[in-house]
């Protein structure tokens, strides 16, 4: 995606536009309105007598409005512009509105021909990247207040409707307006567009679904509002902190969106724009590092992915009983099962991370009742580590897609086909086992213990998930243990062969437990060695090994969950300066994303490019990036969730001076949490 592309989001609901507002979707620039996993607008073009409009400024107020102030032709220091234009966007629960004001600044009256071009190719969102020819019937239908733009392929339909508030002469390539305006005079019209999911009969398949009235944009910065009010307040002596952690409450607001199935009830969507949809691992990791400021996340997460839980066996879908999906999707591509995203399971690490949420969640928020409710669930995902993923019966969770066509072939967080590789360049042969999903199905098995012994009423089960949780560590460090490099492996491959290279995925052992205290001080020193660390936060790959690549989406970019995760392992065992100068890279880093961590930003070493480099097609916002400082901002002050007691611990580098963090949320009521680097002396 272009980075410098203009956003308005409400959820899975987006518009994605240059910085004059207009919409000229290619491979190359794939914008667009987006609904249902489907492009509804590739062309939104705005002229005023034949003149493209240009850029004065723009102003966001929040996720949902934005404004252009514009004027034909390219603005100059030597003439005054003699006429101006605003676009007033905002986009509310699938229907994006614009209005459009068109200012004479002239001393005598002036005609205006103001031409808005439409036009849709309505892509499946999973294709607006690469070129395709759509195999259904696109269609345009001039009307007497605007434009219907529609798509049909055998049963499936969507269309665009587009109005306008004033009267407008419509064809089917857009709308126009004649205006005449007096000196100094103002006119203004209102474009409305909604997506619409049809059945056969043509009603919107959302208006029989969903069982309450869409809120209107009012509504909508009311909720803002008072999602800010809810959340805990933080100040802090380096303003970086402060504008990180408000930005990304802001983005994970806009990111919160309803599922069909749970219409009272809101989940992180994964990212804009490629993941503006229902996932597994994303939700889950995004909702884990919120806890703190937005606990209802998880719960709603737990639910969602409880629903659809994987019951049966189906290859095309990576299903298995007990599995939890990897991603949901509604599009074009879907239905015809040219992709299995109805939902797919094609994801190793999201079953026992269901596990491992669901019990965080308790322990901060002392919700018995969804643990008690969820048992089956949980049960089921744990039941999937024993039955399921143990594809070679040697006790490690294995990944081995079964979609050949469409599936995919790494079922980790680092899921490109690259990402897990011998330090030599070689690429292991499936089914493997990465060292970050031991590290999860322990800390899955030790926390199903726990959930088992207290609210389940089965210590017996509770004690031999316990067994297996100590078996599997002691197996784990024997197995995947590089001594002679003091690290340990990235996988095994389908031999039992270590898969040597280097890699931030070891850091995740670190925030489950698996990690003997007696290795944990050599982990730490690699993760933040220079090798992996390059000033900015933690590469995916390090630096050596053949596939580094500092601007490889998986084999050396900086990911901010990953960073943020690793942090908060290295507080676990102890390293309070290690995880303090991870966490001070990361907040520093965000200064040059105006305070937005993106999915991913280039492993260049800090030396050399004397700034963090973006990353070119980076989700942004993304959820996980987006809650990352709420985990780092914990790591700092050592916020653990003990019985009925918030437990502080903080360790602040200097450069933070005091960090205050007020009313905490939880099964303790409020709490505040002040930290003080100025003050921290020792380890």
């Amino acid at each position: 995606m272009k980075p410098d592309l203009v956003r308005v989001l409400d959820g899975n609901v987006f518009v994605l536009s240059e910085d004059n507002g207009d919409i000229e979707a290619n491979v190359a620039n794939p914008c667009g309105f987006f609904d249902f996993d489907t492009r509804f607008l590739s062309v939104w073009r705005l002229t005023l007598d034949g003149e493209r409009l240009h850029p004065l400024s723009i102003a966001e107020r929040d996720h949902l409005h934005l404004r252009f102030f514009l004027v034909p032709g390219r603005p100059t220091h030597y003439v005054d512009a003699k006429s101006s234009v605003i676009r007033e966007r905002t986009i509310t629960g699938g229907v994006f509105e614009e209005r459009l004001t068109v200012l004479n600044h002239n001393h005598v009256p002036v005609e205006y021909t103001v031409r808005l071009d439409v036009g849709s190719d309505f892509s499946p969102i999973l294709t607006v990247a690469a070129e395709r020819r759509p195999p259904g019937r696109l269609y345009q239908c001039p009307e007497e207040r605007g434009l219907r733009l529609g798509y049909q392929r055998e049963r499936f339909r969507r269309e665009t409707l587009v109005t306008s508030s004033e009267p407008v002469r419509a064809d089917e390539q857009g709308l126009t307006w004649t205006v005449r305006l007096a000196p100094k005079q103002v006119w203004t019209t209102t474009v409305r567009v909604q997506a619409q999911v049809l059945r056969p009969d043509g009603v919107d398949v959302r208006d029989r679904l969903e069982r309450r009235p869409r809120a209107s944009a009012g509504e909508r910065q009311q909720d803002l509002a008072n999602w800010l009010s809810r959340t805990p307040q933080l100040s802090c002596d380096w303003e970086a902190l402060t504008d990180v952690y408000r930005r990304s409450l802001v983005d994970l607001a806009a990111l919160r969106y309803s599922p069909l199935t749970m219409p009272d009830q809101v989940m992180p969507a994964a990212g804009l724009p490629w993941a503006a949809t229902i996932t597994g691992r994303d939700s889950i990791l995004t909702s884990f590092m919120a806890l703190p400021v937005a606990s209802e996340l998880a719960a709603a997460t737990v639910r969602m992915l409880g629903i659809d839980q994987g019951a049966v066996l189906d290859d095309f879908r990576d299903e298995e009983p007990g599995k939890i999906l990897r991603e949901f999707r509604y599009g074009e591509m879907v239905a015809f099962e040219e992709r299995p995203e109805s939902p797919y399971y094609g994801s190793a690490d999201a079953t026992p991370l269901y596990v491992i949420l669901l019990d965080e969640y308790e322990r901060w928020t002392g919700d018995v009742d969804l643990v008690r409710e969820f048992e089956d669930e949980a049960r089921a995902a744990l039941r999937w580590i024993d039955e399921y993923a143990d594809l070679l019966g040697d006790g490690y969770v294995r990944y081995l897609r079964r979609n050949e066509r469409s599936g995919v072939a790494n079922q980790g967080w680092k899921d490109s086909p690259e990402a897990i590789c011998f330090a030599d360049g070689r690429l292991p042969g499936p089914p493997l086992a990465t060292c970050e999903l031991q590290g999860y199905a322990y800390d899955a098995k030790m926390r199903g213990a726990r959930m088992a012994r207290e609210f389940w009423g089965d210590p017996a089960y509770a004690d031999r998930l316990e067994r297996e949780a100590a078996a599997l560590r002691e197996r784990f460090d024997r197995d995947f243990w590089i001594a002679d490099r003091g690290y340990y492996a990235l996988a095994l491959d389908s031999d039992g062969r270590q898969v040597d290279a280097l890699a931030s995925n070891m850091g995740h052992l670190l925030w489950s437990g698996i990690v003997p205290a007696e290795r944990a001080a050599q982990v730490a020193a690699h993760l933040v060695g220079p090798r992996l660390f390059s000033g900015w936060g933690i590469r995916s790959l390090a630096t050596e090994q053949e596939r580094y690549n500092p601007i490889g989406f998986h084999v050396g970019s900086v990911w901010p969950f990953d960073n943020a995760l690793i942090t908060w392992g290295l507080r676990r065992y102890g390293f309070s300066e290690e995880a303090g100068r991870v966490a001070e890279a990361m907040v520093d880093a965000s200064r040059y994303f105006h305070g937005r961590l993106p999915e991913a930003f280039a492993g260049y070493p800090r030396e050399l490019t004397e700034y963090p480099v973006r990353y070119p097609t980076a989700n942004s916002p993304q959820a996980m990036a987006t809650a990352a400082p709420f985990l780092l901002l914990r790591a700092l002050l050592g916020l653990e969730a003990v019985g009925e007691h918030l437990l502080m611990a903080p360790r602040v580098p200097a450069r933070f001076g005091r960090v205050e963090l007020l009313d905490v949320p939880g099964r303790w009521g409020r709490r505040d949490v002040i930290g003080s680097g100025l003050a921290h002396v020792g380890p």
